[in-house]
């Protein structure tokens, strides 16, 4: 009966046993969790082992498989994806950010504080952009030179139905025209010679002698020259050229809100000097006024046009971080000034509700100095490009897929895009990429 009775708890002697074990295994893990801890602090007193040593100059498995350099550059980058026409471009700038800085402006305007201003917010130059300006505005020239010197020897196809550019001896087979009666060709495209301003896509605005002065209006619109984005841009910024002169302030504009208090009165503007400089400045009858190189100097003039384009828009973001540019959210156009023109030129998405204005917004350097993105061909004188293999094409700016055919060194930052890693198939293979 009582071995019975003892079935139903546990027995003191197995009690007894089971506590004896949990204590000496609690003990051994506290005596083992010391001994851990006091080698640990005698390794990290030790004095740091050799820099010879094989050991201590690897680096763990997992380490050195997930390292960040692994990915410094990958193998492919995507393009930006192109924008809707039937919607705004989005904001550069978050609009929460907007909102917050309007608010504080007005908070200051009801309280009668006037809004603090930094050149060259305030009309006045930043000393130290203005060479900048300057390297932006040789270098501006000097890409203009080379690519009408290399589009002599590197043919240059355009699409006459659609914006598709094409640098190769012919066009490619790619079926992605959206252009007119697009559907009766299959979307294949009509290749006709391209210029210059296919490559450089003319991205105009207005001249304006002070712009903190009078806004451009629809009526007075003709008034004022247009000339490209880039040199009004440096010319802002402290270029001087005779035939655009521009106001150069000593005494810094105030504003209470959104109202001007003083912009040191209205001055009109000189007469400007033109020369047959201006032409330098623009790709207008380019071709015509750059003969076609020596093919000894083809690799050479093609290394300094790519140089040439990457100081143009390293210097161009360098500007647009202090000197304001707007762009229409609807259209391409862009205006060079603290605020954008009245002119009812825009005819893109919903412009009957806008009577023709444009969507005033900050500008990207994209806007300003467009890249115009084409297909990378590896070979020149191969097969044309075809639909079926286009997801293992790369692309590239087309100045620098220009150069690159010519002979320049392709740009590390421009690999990725290219895909120069990846081995384009046949179309038998094509089918058994995963």
């Amino acid at each position: 009966m009582e071995h019975v009775l003892s079935l139903g708890g546990p027995s003191p002697t197995i009690l007894g046993s089971f506590s004896t074990r949990w204590k000496q295994a609690n003990d051994s893990i506290s005596s083992l969790f010391f001994d851990r801890c006091h080698q640990g602090t005698q390794e990290r007193h030790r004095p740091q082992a050799s820099k010879f040593s094989i050991f201590a100059c690897q680096t763990p498995a997992h380490n050195r498989r997930y390292s960040k350099k692994r990915f410094t550059h990958p193998q492919n980058t995507d393009l930006p994806p192109v924008l809707p026409k039937n919607k705004k471009k989005p904001y550069p700038i978050p609009l929460k950010q907007i909102l917050q800085t309007s608010r504080a402006d007005k908070k200051l305007a009801e309280m009668g504080i006037e809004k603090p201003l930094e050149p060259p917010k305030n009309g006045l130059l930043v000393p130290e952009l203005i060479p900048v300006a300057y390297d932006v505005l040789d270098a501006w020239k000097i890409l203009i030179k080379g690519l009408s010197q290399l589009l002599h020897v590197v043919p240059v196809h355009a699409c006459s139905e659609c914006s598709e550019v094409h640098v190769g001896q012919t066009g490619h087979h790619i079926q992605n025209c959206h252009g007119p009666n697009s559907a009766d060709r299959r979307s294949f495209h009509l290749w006709v010679k391209g210029s210059i301003d296919d490559v450089l896509l003319p991205i105009e605005s207005y001249h304006q002698y002070d712009p903190f002065g009078t806004r451009i209006k629809h009526d007075t619109r003709f008034d004022y020259d247009r000339i490209p984005a880039i040199v009004e841009l440096c010319i802002q910024a402290g270029v001087e050229l005779p035939q655009y002169p521009s106001r150069r302030r000593t005494q810094p504009i105030r504003m209470l809100g959104k109202k001007m208090i003083d912009r040191g009165g209205i001055v009109a503007a000189p007469k400007p000097q033109h020369s047959g400089d201006v032409l330098e400045f623009d790709t207008q009858r380019a071709l015509e006024r750059f003969p076609p190189p020596v093919d000894s100097d083809v690799v050479e003039i093609a290394q300094s046009t790519l140089n040439a384009y990457e100081k143009v828009r390293w210097g161009v973001t360098k500007l647009m971080r202090k000197y304001t540019v707007k762009a229409c959210g609807y259209c391409p156009e862009v205006h060079v000034g603290p605020w954008g023109h009245n002119a009812k030129l825009c005819g893109e998405f919903k412009h009957q509700w806008r009577d023709g204005k444009h969507g005033w917004q900050d500008a990207i350097v994209d806007e300003v100095f467009p890249p115009n993105y084409v297909w990378h061909v590896r070979d020149p004188n191969g097969p044309p490009l075809k639909s079926s293999l286009k997801r293992f094409y790369g692309k590239a700016p087309i100045v620098v897929e220009i150069c690159v055919q010519a002979g320049a060194t392709v740009p590390n930052k421009y690999r990725p895009m290219m895909r120069l890693d990846i081995v384009v198939p046949d179309n038998e293979e094509a089918r058994l990429v995963a």
